[in-house]
C-alpha cells in the first residue's frame, strides 16, 4: 500500500469502480483500509460475490428500438431514478472528515437513497439534516429524451442492529420515526461480527466512536477489529418472536429484513409480515463460505418464487458493473446495494458520489440498450444463461432442518 498521504489519482481518471477501490487501497489510512476492505477469514465468500456474477451470461435481443432508456424504479412505494441504493456502512469518518453527512450530500445529489448504518459516525438527525428534503422522486419527462420530472423528496432508510439493551434501541427508532425515516432495514445475519483478520491486525485508533450507539474503539488481546469492537452491543438472542416487538415500535414504517440467505428463510421472511428482504451475506464479512448473493437470487426464483410477487426483494454484494445490476433485475430484485464501493467513492467526498453513480448509471443503460430493453419492467430470466450455476443451487427438498421440515410440511 502507498503512503495514506500519497495523492490521488484525478477524479477524471477514473472510470470505472475498480478504479475507486485501486486508489482508496493506495490513499486510505492503513486502517481505514483494512476497516473498509475485509472480510471474513480466508475471503471466499466475499470474492464469489462478485465472481459469481460472471458466470451468468447474457441473452441480448436485436433490432429494437433502443434510442431511449428508463432506468427509474420504486422502493418501497417511493419512485427513484436509478434501481441502486446505498447499504448501511459503519464509521464512514474513517474514510472522509465529513463523515456520513458528505456521503448523504452526494447521495442527494445523484437522487440514490441512503440506508443509514445504526452503526454510523454521525446521529442520525444531523445526517438526515444534510440530505434534506432532496427532490429526488424522479421519473422520465413525457416525450423528453433523457429528462426527468422531480415529484417528492429522497427516502432514508434505518439499518438495525437490535441492541442487547433494548431499550436503547427504542429510542432509537423513535427518532427515526420522528425524522421521517421511510423504512427500517433490519439486520438478521449479524448475531455477531465474523472474525476479520485484515481488521484485527491494524490497531485501531481510540477516539473513532459511533455516535448512536456510543461505542468507541479500543484494541485488546484479539486486536483491533473496528467490526467487532463497535459490534459489541448486539443482542445475539434477536429471533423471529421479535418482528412483532419492532412492529409496534413502528406500526406504520415498512420493515425489511437484511441478510438473507435460502429460500427457506425468504419464504418464512414472507409468512411473517415482512415488507421486503435484503439478500446479503454482509458482503462476506460475517460468515465466510456462505453463498454468493446471486445465487441465492436462483435459490429463491427455483423453491418460492411467490416472495418476488409478494415482498420487495433487494440484493447487495459482489456488485461492480452495470450488467451485474442488470443480471440481478433479470433475476427478480427490485434494486441493488452498494455499499463498499460507495466508501470507496467518499474518497473524493461529495463529486467522487457522483461521478461512482454515473459511472454505474452508464454501464446499466449501455446493458440495457445492448440486450434490447429500454425499461426496468422488461427484464425477465430470459435474458440470462444460468445453466454454468444452476447445478449449484438447492432444490426445495435439500438441506431442509427437521424443524424446517415440519413448519413448510405441505408446501415441499
Amino acid at each position: 500500500m502507498d503512503h495514506p498521504n500519497a495523492p490521488k489519482p484525478p477524479l477524471s481518471s477514473l472510470i470505472s469502480l475498480a478504479d475507486f477501490e485501486r486508489a482508496a487501497e493506495k490513499t486510505f489510512t492503513p486502517k481505514a483500509w483494512a476497516f473498509v476492505s475485509s472480510a471474513a477469514t480466508d475471503l471466499h465468500t466475499k470474492t464469489r460475490n462478485a465472481s459469481a456474477y460472471s458466470q451468468i451470461g447474457l441473452r441480448p435481443r436485436v433490432l429494437r428500438d433502443v434510442s431511449s432508456v428508463d432506468t427509474s424504479c420504486t422502493m418501497l412505494g417511493r419512485r427513484v431514478r436509478l434501481p441502486i441504493f446505498c447499504s448501511p456502512t459503519s464509521m464512514a469518518r474513517t474514510v472522509h472528515p465529513g463523515a456520513e453527512g458528505e456521503l448523504g450530500r452526494g447521495l442527494k445529489a445523484v437522487g440514490v437513497p441512503m440506508c443509514v448504518s445504526s452503526s454510523a459516525s454521525m446521529p442520525l438527525a444531523d445526517i438526515i439534516g444534510e440530505i434534506g428534503t432532496a427532490p429526488a422522486d424522479i421519473r422520465p419527462k413525457d416525450g423528453a429524451e433523457g429528462g426527468v420530472e422531480r415529484t417528492g423528496e429522497l427516502p432514508v432508510f434505518l439499518q438495525l442492529y437490535v441492541d442487547k439493551t433494548r431499550a436503547n434501541s427504542e429510542k432509537l427508532l423513535r427518532t427515526a420515526r420522528d425524522l421521517g425515516v421511510k423504512a427500517v432495514f433490519l439486520t438478521v445475519d449479524s448475531a455477531l461480527p465474523g472474525k476479520r483478520e485484515a481488521d484485527e491486525r491494524v490497531r485501531a485508533d481510540e477516539s473513532v466512536s459511533s455516535a448512536m450507539t456510543g461505542i468507541t474503539a479500543r484494541n485488546d488481546a484479539k486486536g483491533g477489529a473496528l467490526g467487532r469492537v463497535m459490534g459489541g452491543h448486539i443482542d445475539p438472542s434477536l429471533s423471529w418472536s421479535d418482528l412483532p416487538w419492532l412492529r409496534r415500535c413502528l406500526p406504520d414504517v415498512p420493515i425489511v429484513l437484511k441478510g438473507i440467505q435460502t429460500w427457506m428463510d425468504a419464504k418464512r421472511a414472507l409468512d411473517a409480515g415482512a415488507d421486503g428482504i435484503v439478500v446479503s451475506n454482509h458482503g462476506g464479512r460475517n460468515l465466510d463460505t456462505s453463498p454468493a448473493t446471486i445465487l441465492v437470487l436462483l435459490e429463491i426464483r427455483r423453491n418460492c418464487p411467490e416472495v418476488f410477487d409478494e415482498l420487495e426483494v433487494y440484493i447487495d454484494g459482489g456488485i461492480t458493473r452495470g450488467t451485474d445490476i442488470f443480471k440481478a433485475l433479470c433475476l427478480g430484485a427490485r434494486a441493488v446495494g452498494l455499499g463498499r464501493g460507495f466508501l470507496h467513492a467518499l474518497n473524493y467526498g461529495e463529486e467522487g458520489i457522483r461521478r461512482f453513480v454515473e459511472i454505474l448509471q452508464d454501464e446499466l443503460e449501455t446493458t440495457m440498450k445492448l440486450c434490447g430493453v429500454t425499461s426496468l419492467r422488461d427484464l425477465h430470466p430470459g435474458l440470462l444463461n444460468t445453466l454454468a450455476v444452476d447445478h449449484l443451487i438447492p432444490g426445495i427438498d435439500d438441506h431442509l432442518a427437521p424443524e424446517e421440515r415440519r413448519r413448510l410440511g405441505s408446501k415441499l
